[in-house]
């Protein structure tokens, strides 16, 4: 790595158990059970989908291990469940909807109609876009996780022509949306608000047709900092592409962990020592001015990112706004931790 605050531990031997939950929370509870049981782990980090992370919450929370969260976020966990071994280095649920919601405001948009997959991570994204716009929701739409066709959900979107249109469908039911609200001729005619949606993930199958499609995040691959350039040119050398949010916050991560076994000295057995080690978040961030809540989940800025092309004419992400500056997630105060 070419971060300036990675520093390994030679002296200290690090062991790796990696396990693939399949966006199954059954599956998910299994394997945790293993790693803490069987493997004996220290900290379990990862985690992608909130169905899962709300299924293995309860076993992790009962043996007393550290999770580091490099994706899922849910409400539940950030408010009354909040858990003083439990990390979050991507942003709570709400975020990335707050930020476009309040976007909208900006624009002036009356009229937004929402769009989410029926789980935990679709309800809290809505529920964080609804928190902030002022405008009239016309339309509140749950779909099925991993639904292909939207067909449906497009007819009422022409019906309705709201002012704008807020989606939260990660991986491929964003590259399906995209692609027939395209074909449906609705891409460029009503404006699209999105999180999770367009990203390093996406992109690389949407290309151009995605192109002015906006996005809230927390990161985006041409943010300036050092930590975040050094990444971006080491991630591209390695994998010949643009590093996804996904990625950067794993990268954050591991980071997070490298710096609290520095401050331990590489020892994990004293788990009061390891969470003030993580708290600490003594660590080059990709997001620069990274630091941990009450809670366990990042105060940082939010952004709105913009589908354009970069320098290399390779079809990216553009920061083109900050609504959101040092954001405090709307659960935090629901936490007893202090």
């Amino acid at each position: 790595s070419s971060s300036p605050s990675f520093r390994p531990h030679p002296h200290v031997p690090v062991k790796i158990f990696k396990e693939d939950d399949q966006l199954k929370p059954d599956l998910g509870v299994q394997l945790v059970q293993k790693l803490i049981e069987r493997d004996k782990v220290d900290l379990v980090t990862g985690v992608t989908f909130s169905n899962v992370m709300m299924a293995i919450a309860k076993p992790l929370e009962t043996s007393g291990s550290v999770l580091i969260s490099s994706n899922a976020g849910p409400a539940q966990l950030a408010g009354k469940g909040c858990n003083a071994n439990f990390f979050f280095t991507s942003f709570q649920n709400d975020d990335q909807a707050e930020v476009m919601g309040k976007y909208a405001n900006d624009k002036g948009y009356k009229k937004v109609m929402l769009l989410a997959p029926n789980y935990q991570s679709g309800k809290d994204q809505l529920a964080g876009f609804k928190s902030q716009i002022k405008g009239a929701v016309v339309a509140e739409v749950y779909t099925q996780l991993n639904q292909p066709d939207y067909s449906a959900e497009l007819t009422q979107l022409q019906a309705l022509n709201p002012d704008a249109v807020f989606t939260f469908f990660p991986g491929g039911m964003g590259v399906n949306f995209i692609k027939q609200m395209s074909q449906n001729g609705l891409l460029n005619k009503i404006p699209l608000l999105t999180a999770s949606t367009v990203d390093g993930t996406t992109l690389p199958a949407l290309k151009n047709m995605a192109l002015d499609t906006l996005g809230g995040a927390p990161w985006g691959p041409d943010l300036a900092n050092p930590a975040n350039q050094a990444f971006v040119k080491a991630f591209e050398q390695k994998y010949k592409r643009i590093p996804s949010q996904y990625a950067a916050q794993a990268y954050d991560s591991a980071l997070v962990i490298d710096s609290a076994l520095t401050k331990t000295k590489g020892v994990a057995s004293d788990k009061a020592a390891l969470r003030a080690a993580i708290k600490s978040a003594d660590f080059q961030s990709v997001r620069a001015n990274f630091k941990f809540d009450t809670n366990g989940f990042p105060i940082q800025d939010l952004g709105v990112f913009q589908v354009a092309k970069d320098a290399q004419n390779r079809v990216s992400l553009k920061k083109i706004a900050t609504p959101l500056q040092a954001h405090r997630n709307a659960y935090v105060g629901e936490c007893a931790l202090k």
